[in-house]
């Protein structure tokens, strides 16, 4: 079929398909999203915590300075969309409390007080006690907390209808198909073959296919993305005026080893999240994924079993060799990556689209991204014979 030229393809219209979208049409590149569900994917499911600081793991010094810097951009960031489009974006500055259970609960939150003093972050330790006068809904046996004021929170089911509504008002063009194949000319990418036949054109091709960007047929072995599926399900709860408020602020914790949050909105919604699989491509909502949720939440906020159940579901998280993204050029010219986001999509969404903007137009990285270069998990394209 005819074929339709662009000067950024963007392969994938989650979120950050979508910003990277947005951003290179802001500089002036006439912009296409593949996508046969533009706004879908993992965002429909995220629970949107804004959280660098108390997502802070051990050797993940670099991944947290991205985080950060995202993290500084999201009050402009969420302004300047909201004053595009009209759509609020459930932006809110409502903190993270990270409370203990038990004794090793305890003495890990304290062991992460400290990485995040090293780290030049703030947070405050709390008693029990006083994590109870902050949100009186905490079980009894909560043994202490650590209080995050700069972690925040976003709708990314929100975010995402501002930022198709963004796309649509810079002129991106939405072509509504599967991606079958990455098409190679004279060993740069030029574009894309969709599944009816339709040949896409394209001056630089962007893969941002979340879990999906390892499989597009056509991109050769060296640079195909090394993203997998990581599954996680959550529950949405409403809270009946008569219990407002439920909860101010995000809480979250450790209990039996398996991370829980539980992430208040201004609308009633409770977002309950979220477990972390490793079963494939699996996205079924299973008994025991929704039971230790519940079980989990209701040790730390026993009330919560008197809220009605609104919404079960699963997603996949685009994970990578070392849980952090996967930004800009690759070893073949034409073709870039914005994938391997893991637990920080939404998080990362701002400096993002900053990062691929930027290397759309210069062929670079800036600075603050490049420790996330896809080349570092890069093979060589042509092997030199021994």
């Amino acid at each position: 079929m005819s074929s339709r030229t662009s000067d950024v393809l963007v392969v994938g219209g989650g979120i950050i398909g979508l910003v990277t979208a947005w951003r290179a049409a802001q500089r002036g590149f006439a912009t296409a999203v593949v996508d046969p569900e533009p706004g879908g994917g993992a965002a429909q499911v995220a629970a949107g915590m804004l959280a660098a600081v108390t997502e802070l793991h051990y050797g993940e010094q670099t991944l947290l300075g991205l985080n950060l810097a995202s993290a500084r951009r999201y009050p402009d960031f969420a302004a300047e969309l909201t004053d595009l489009t009209g759509l609020d974006l459930g932006y809110r500055r409502c903190g993270t409390l990270a409370v203990a259970l038990d004794a090793d609960d305890r003495a890990h939150l304290r062991e992460l007080h400290a990485l995040q003093q090293q780290s030049g972050l703030e947070s405050e330790w709390l008693s029990g006690r006083e994590c109870r006068r902050l949100e009186p809904m905490l079980a009894p046996g909560v043994r202490g907390g650590l209080r995050v004021d700069g972690d925040h929170q976003i709708d990314p089911r929100r975010l995402t209808r501002a930022l198709l509504a963004a796309c649509e008002r810079a002129g991106v063009v939405f072509h509504r198909d599967w991606a079958e194949r990455l098409d190679v000319v004279r060993e740069r990418a030029a574009g894309l073959t969709t599944t009816d036949g339709t040949r896409l054109g394209a001056g630089q091709v962007v893969l941002a296919a979340g879990s999906l960007s390892g499989r597009l047929a056509g991109v050769p072995d060296a640079v195909l993305p090394p993203v997998r599926p990581v599954k996680g399900q959550v529950l949405r709860l409403t809270v009946p005026s008569r219990y407002a408020p439920f909860l101010s602020r995000t809480v979250r914790a450790v209990v039996r080893g398996s991370q829980v949050y539980l992430v208040p909105r201004e609308n009633g919604e409770l977002v309950i999240g979220a477990t972390s699989e490793e079963q494939g491509w699996d996205t079924t909502v299973t008994a025991g994924g929704v039971y230790e949720l519940l079980r989990d939440a209701h040790e730390l906020v026993p009330g919560i079993t008197e809220l009605p159940l609104t919404e079960t579901r699963a997603g996949l998280r685009p994970g990578s060799p070392d849980n952090a993204p996967l930004l800009g050029p690759t070893e073949l010219p034409g073709l870039l990556l914005a994938t391997g986001h893991y637990r920080n999509g939404v998080l990362l969404t701002p400096v993002t689209g900053d990062a691929m903007a930027h290397a759309l137009t210069t062929g670079e990285l800036p600075d603050e991204a490049r420790p996330f270069t896809p080349r570092r998990f890069a093979k060589h394209l042509t092997e030199q014979p021994a």
